[in-house]
C-alpha cells in the first residue's frame, strides 16, 4: 500500500499546485473532492482486486460449464496478478517518488528534461518514456541510499548497545 500513499501523495501535490492561486475555501473544496475520490476509486479498486478470488470460487461452485471455467479461470489468475501488482506497485513508487524528488530539485529537474529532449531525435517516443524512466531510476538510487543509511544505522545502533 505504501505505493498507492506515494501517488497519492503526487497526486495532492500536482492539485495543489494546480489551486495555488484560489481562495482557501476553494482549495479545501477541491483537495477533499480529489481526496474523497482517489480514497474510494484507489482503495475500492484494491478492494476488487484482493476479492478476485472469492468470485472466482464462487463462479466455480455456479451449475453450468462457462460460469465453472471462467471462476476456475479466475482462480489461477489470481495469484499471478497479485504477484505482478506487487512489482508493478513497486516499480510505481519508484517512479513516482523518484518524480517528486527529481521536481524538488530543479538542477536535476532540468537535467532529466534536457536528456528527455535529447534523446527524442533518436526516438521520438523516447521524449515520452525518457523522463519516467529517470524519474525510476532517481527514486531507485534515493531508495538505495536510504536503505544503506538506515541499515548502517542499525548497525551501529546494535555495535553501541553491546
Amino acid at each position: 500500500m505504501s505505493g498507492i500513499n506515494v501517488l497519492s501523495a503526487e497526486i495532492i501535490a500536482i492539485t495543489l499546485g494546480i489551486v495555488a492561486g484560489a481562495s482557501l475555501t476553494q482549495q479545501v473544496v477541491v483537495l477533499s473532492g480529489i481526496a474523497i475520490v482517489m480514497t474510494a476509486g484507489v482503495y475500492g479498486l484494491v478492494a476488487g482486486i484482493v476479492k478476485l478470488d472469492d468470485l472466482g470460487l464462487w463462479l466455480a461452485h455456479k451449475p453450468g460449464a462457462l460460469a465453472k471455467r471462467l471462476g476456475g479461470a479466475i482462480l489461477r489468475a489470481a495469484p499471478l496478478m497479485m504477484k505482478s501488482l506487487s512489482v508493478i506497485g513497486t516499480a510505481a513508487m519508484f517512479m513516482v517518488g523518484g518524480g517528486i524528488l527529481t521536481h524538488g530539485v530543479p538542477a536535476v529537474h532540468h537535467l532529466i528534461e534536457g536528456l528527455a529532449e535529447r534523446s527524442a531525435g533518436a526516438i521520438g517516443a523516447a521524449a515520452v518514456i525518457m523522463p519516467t524512466l529517470l524519474s525510476a531510476v532517481a527514486g531507485v538510487i534515493a531508495g538505495a541510499l536510504v536503505l544503506a543509511a538506515v541499515t548502517l544505522a542499525g548497525k551501529a545502533w546494535r555495535a553501541l548497545r553491546g
